[in-house]
């Protein structure tokens, strides 16, 4: 009787699980397959390819897979690997709190290179992934100008206090501030442009709204001032370098693939005004799928002409961790994090760089996405990196992250 199964059942997305065949013929030929539908009905899916052990079993954290979508011992491949059906799609969740994303695991026998309806696994399971833990509370923010959703861990608290912010497709995404909530932080995830009654266009970044953001986090009786954090990525890591650098409640930033310079749209705050420097867009170049490569947009910083669009980090009095992607075809992230760490004050910084990631660096369980049509774009975008050093990058990333947020911000009380 072939059985699989993953332990534990149910799990929060950026933990490991265990997978194990049993009931195998020894030295049998299967093929495991890992598939899930997202929100929108799109099918993600992954394949390995194993020979079971002496005792007809297949442990994909200690048997290496032959072939499939990866190669070699991966306790997490599975999931770490699943690529879209469908060409330019991304797997994020969006409902966070609702329901979790479930991950269909099947055994077939021997060799299962198509998805054929008629053929039937040998076995089957089902996982569970969160991306809220049992407990955290998500609670919607409509107050004042300040519009997204702040994710409480179970408890009283005073819990640690951190501003999660994405990129230039606008909107709202909640799934990494319900993650950092299940590990013990209060984290408000922030739209700033594209949601709700904020404005449809990013025309500029107004640094007043996300003071009044930070502002508004550190009031609430449940998080513990007087500091607090701000985790950006693409054009919300150079949001967050900008609170970093003017706000003095910002004591740690993770910057993930962002910028150091004002690009695209100016930054105001009170009267001062940071010019952007233009994109060069004819510079585009299209990839071998039709995805636009947009790295070479940015004209070159170091020029003195743009020297009025620099961020002024110097400014900076807390810390900031710069995590890149060097393999990133949206931005040239490693020349802007070693820019801004030049100008910082000396031990304020350190760069997290990891050769073969992209620009859309996410807690682990985030499969690899390289290319995905985004909001505002006539075309998909490219995002590079490659699938295995992407997957060991967000691994180690997401435990470097979480422990230098705990190291500024204070110890978590609650970690789920």
């Amino acid at each position: 009787m072939v059985e699989v199964t993953v332990t534990p059942q149910s799990s929060l997305a950026d933990r490991p699980v265990q997978i194990r065949v049993r009931g195998l013929p020894p030295s049998q030929l299967v093929t495991l397959r890992a598939w899930l539908k997202d929100e929108q009905g799109e099918c993600f899916q992954s394949r390995a390819f194993f020979r079971a052990d002496a005792a007809g079993e297949v442990d994909p954290g200690r048997h290496a897979a032959v072939g499939g979508s990866y190669s070699g011992v991966w306790p997490m491949g599975l999931f770490w690997f699943l690529q879209p059906d469908t060409l330019f799609r991304r797997l994020v969740k969006r409902d966070v709190a609702g329901s979790p994303f479930r991950v269909r695991l099947e055994v077939f026998d021997g060799l299962c290179l198509g998805t054929d309806p008629g053929e039937q696994p040998l076995a089957s399971c089902e996982a569970e992934r969160w991306y809220v833990g049992p407990g955290v509370q998500r609670v919607p923010i409509h107050e004042g100008r300040v519009r997204g959703a702040l994710f409480l861990p179970p408890g009283p608290g005073p819990f640690p206090g951190v501003i999660d912010l994405f990129g230039g497709a606008g909107g709202l995404i909640e799934f990494r501030a319900g993650l950092l909530a299940s590990r013990g932080f209060a984290v408000l995830a922030l739209a700033f442009f594209a949601y709700d009654d904020l404005p449809r266009v990013l025309a500029q970044l107004d640094l007043e709204y996300f003071e009044e953001a930070a502002e508004l986090l550190l009031q609430h009786p449940k998080v513990r001032g007087p500091g607090l954090g701000v985790v950006g990525v693409s054009k919300g890591a150079e949001a967050a370098l900008a609170m970093a650098t003017f706000l003095p409640q910002v004591v740690a930033t993770v910057w993930i693939n962002g910028t150091a310079f004002l690009h695209g749209n100016p930054l105001v705050y009170k009267d001062l005004r940071i010019p952007p420097i233009p994109y060069c867009v004819e510079r585009v170049l299209f990839t071998e799928v039709g995805a636009m490569d947009n790295s070479a947009i940015f004209p070159d910083p170091r020029d003195p002409i743009y020297s009025a669009s620099a961020i002024p980090v110097e400014k900076i009095r807390g810390r900031v961790l710069f995590v890149v992607g060097e393999a990133d075809r949206s931005f040239n992230s490693k020349l802007f994090a070693e820019l801004a760490l030049a100008r910082m004050p000396p031990e304020s910084g350190r760069i997290l760089s990891y050769p073969g990631a992209g620009h859309l660096i996410e807690p682990p369980g985030s499969p690899l996405c390289s290319n995905s049509s985004i909001r505002g774009t006539p075309r998909p975008v490219a995002w590079g990196g490659e699938l295995q050093p992407h997957a060991r990058a967000q691994e180690h990333s997401w435990q470097e992250i979480l422990q230098f947020l705990e190291l500024h911000l204070g110890s978590v009380s609650v970690k789920l």
